[in-house]
């Protein structure tokens, strides 16, 4: 894989992942020419990572660039680009890049029209726009997509991930919104789950449940990775249907803002538990049946 020639980057925006993904192509090699950022954060990230690198409106930092970041929320990177196109700022030959995991390169178009080189490099990971994300972008893997039929442009976006340390992933455009879903479905409601567990563990007086949670569900993720369904355990998947009916119990009276929740859940587990052969067939309507009971 041929390695790009040195770049002019400009970072639109400097929030967490812009700043960090900028850090990481100046440290392949490449030159963070200019990034815009009005808020204190962006202000403070672009200092301590992209340190001496001018803040400009958004046109001023496509038009000094070579590559362009558009690190944007989901929501503005569409008008943004219809923006970018307008005044002008983009130009042949440049590679426009987006980090948007719900996108292909079709919300680029407006910049292909122009002859630029459309990518969405997207990074499979959570971002805190500090230091440490340089080194945890080495370890993940980053969704690529390009235009189907470009050859060329796919190469170009691998080879650029491939520079920041990360792996990549092909993603083709039409698999782009099923894989940013089960990306958000695992990710996002995985930080709710521990919250949600942390807060119960408070309330039953364990005063660091970190200390519980880290082990735990650090292991519960490495067996679910290894071996899939028959990594499942607990009362669902054994048919305890007892415990689930305590639990459910607990849950109405401690939390229950949590109870939709655990039964949506529970019977989930139960259904792949099922599948998988490890719940019997037996105990599986019982087992139902604690969780569906007494619904409010």
């Amino acid at each position: 894989m041929s390695r790009p020639a040195r770049l002019g980057v400009g970072v639109v925006s400097a929030g967490r992942v812009g700043a960090v993904m900028g850090a990481a192509l100046a440290r392949a090699g490449h030159a963070v020419v200019a990034a815009s950022g009005v808020s204190r954060d962006s202000i403070r990230r672009a200092e301590e990572l992209l340190p001496g690198v001018p803040l400009l409106p958004p046109d001023e930092v496509v038009s000094k660039a070579d590559l362009v970041l558009l690190a944007l929320p989901d929501d503005a990177l569409s008008g943004m680009v219809r923006g970018l196109a307008a005044t002008g700022s983009l130009r042949p030959g440049q590679i426009v890049v987006h980090t948007s995991g719900a996108y292909g390169v079709e919300v680029l178009q407006p910049a292909a029209d122009q002859g630029a080189l459309p990518l969405a490099l997207h990074p499979v990971m959570t971002f805190t726009g500090r230091a440490e994300d340089l080194e945890r972008l080495v370890a993940c893997s980053v969704g690529i997509t390009a235009a189907d039929d470009d050859e060329a442009a796919w190469n170009v976006g691998e080879a650029l991930v491939v520079e920041m340390g990360s792996e990549p992933v092909r993603v083709p455009s039409a698999s782009r919104p099923a894989y940013h879903t089960a990306l958000a479905y695992a990710a996002n409601n995985l930080m709710t789950l521990v919250a949600d567990s942390a807060d119960l563990l408070r309330q039953s007086g364990v005063a660091t449940p970190e200390r519980l949670l880290g082990p735990l569900l650090s292991a519960a993720l490495d067996n679910s990775l290894r071996h899939g369904d028959r990594a499942l355990t607990g009362p669902v998947a054994r048919g305890d249907a007892g415990t689930v009916r305590k639990h459910l119990q607990v849950l109405r009276d401690n939390a229950p803002e949590m109870l939709p929740a655990y039964r949506e859940l529970a019977r989930r587990t139960a259904s792949r538990a099922v599948a998988s052969g490890l719940l019997r067939g037996d105990l599986a309507p019982d087992v139902f049946q604690a969780i569906d009971e007494e619904r409010e």
